[in-house]
């Protein structure tokens, strides 16, 4: 891995930054920095305080305004310190810029997420994945942020007669990614032919955004032992269990959450292990209701399923949480009437939406998990009997 994966260390204390332009407004700058201080936590930080500014476009050269960085600066002068995250991404001239005004680290949001990633991998395609797509994105901000990488090469000969370091470096980098790559083809053709050793079972798979419970789900409906944890990307590695309803069997498999602004390398890195979400039959798209912007979350799990190749797939949604949806929303004094009344008009609403494929949980109370059962095994059922009509043990 690289080097300097471990971006964040343990106890680090942040301030978080962010631009409102364009079609952003302020609102979802600041939801978008409340994200970004969940992803610190994630990965060891506390975020301390938050800049948002306006402007009509991210300055070329230091993303945010002389007058905003100075009152940063003035901010973190003699404090403890050391780290500034924004929240979009930045240039590799853009972040030496800055750090030379105010002399403490930066990083963006898809430096922090590939921070994460590389912390939270364990198997050796994972390993790989993130590791491609670091040197994916440290590759064009070599000649900006340039500070002279490790020799990968090593070894007298390395460097062709007249070649700068920069140019050295970038050619190490291309050399390592097209390395990652033949190594990650190998890896997947290993998956592939275990996947394709399955044999003929319905699958089902779980998506959505990430910290939406999808890893407890799985645990309770395959009765297994999958990592679930209250931080983002919990789960890396695609998980997949043999789930045996009355006498139907089917392959249920968790996979890793979505995110906003999620890095284009990390996504193009890890579609192998989204192929379970791309070979699935039944997606299962889990989504925390309880979140105050829940319709936005899906809303990016839908086009990403879409840049996947897997937006054409039956889908049941699994509207998870709802016992902090009605702790977050009903107050103490509201009568039990106007509370079912209120939860009525809110299931209905995506019954008619989503053509009825749609449940109302709490994974954590294990609320409705019985109509979840039965809604899946009828959807799975009805596969098997268009794609194996001779599987009649099964139905």
């Amino acid at each position: 891995m690289l080097e300097n994966k471990n971006i964040i260390e343990k106890e680090e204390k942040a301030v978080l930054a962010g631009l409102v332009y364009k079609t952003q407004t302020e609102e979802q700058v600041k939801e978008y920095l409340e994200e970004l201080a969940f992803l610190a936590e994630t990965a060891g930080a506390t975020a301390v305080k938050r800049y948002i500014q306006k402007l009509p476009h991210p300055d070329s050269k230091t993303f945010l305004g002389k007058g905003k960085l100075e009152e940063i600066k003035n901010f973190v002068t003699g404090k403890d310190i050391n780290l500034i995250i924004f929240d979009d991404e930045l240039t590799g001239s853009q972040i030496t810029n800055i750090e030379k005004a105010l002399g403490i680290k930066v990083i963006d949001r898809s430096d922090l997420i590939l921070d994460i990633f590389a912390r939270r991998a364990k198997t050796a395609q994972a390993k790989t994945q993130v590791e491609l797509a670091q040197y994916q994105y440290l590759l064009p901000r070599l000649k900006g942020m340039w500070s002279h990488l490790e020799r990968l090469g090593g070894g007298i000969g390395t460097r062709g007669p007249g070649e700068t370091e920069i140019e050295t470096d970038r050619r190490i980098v291309k050399d390592k990614i097209a390395l990652l790559r033949r190594r990650l083809g190998e890896i997947d053709k290993q998956a592939f032919v275990q996947r394709k050793d399955r044999g003929e079972f319905i699958r089902v798979s779980l998506v959505g955004y990430t910290n939406v419970g999808k890893s407890t789900i799985m645990n309770l409906l395959s009765k297994s032992d999958v990592f679930a944890e209250n931080k983002l990307f919990a789960t890396l590695e695609t998980t997949t269990r043999k789930v045996v309803f009355e006498t139907t069997p089917f392959l249920l498999s968790d996979t890793v959450g979505f995110i906003r602004k999620l890095p284009h390398h990390l996504v193009e890195s890890f579609k192998s292990t989204l192929d379970e979400v791309r070979e699935a039959d039944i997606l299962l798209h889990v989504v925390d209701i309880s979140h105050t912007h829940y319709e936005d979350q899906i809303n990016v799990v839908n086009s990403t399923l879409q840049e996947l190749g897997a937006y054409d797939k039956p889908v049941i949604t699994i509207f998870n949480k709802m016992d902090l949806y009605e702790k977050n929303t009903f107050d103490p004094w509201l009568e039990e009437e106007v509370k079912q009344e209120i939860i009525k008009e809110l299931k209905e609403r995506w019954e008619n939406t989503l053509q009825g494929n749609c449940v109302f949980i709490s994974a954590l109370e294990r609320r409705n998990l019985e109509e979840l059962r039965n809604t899946i095994l009828t959807k799975v059922k009805e596969l098997y009997t268009i794609r194996y009509p001779y599987k009649t043990t099964y139905l």
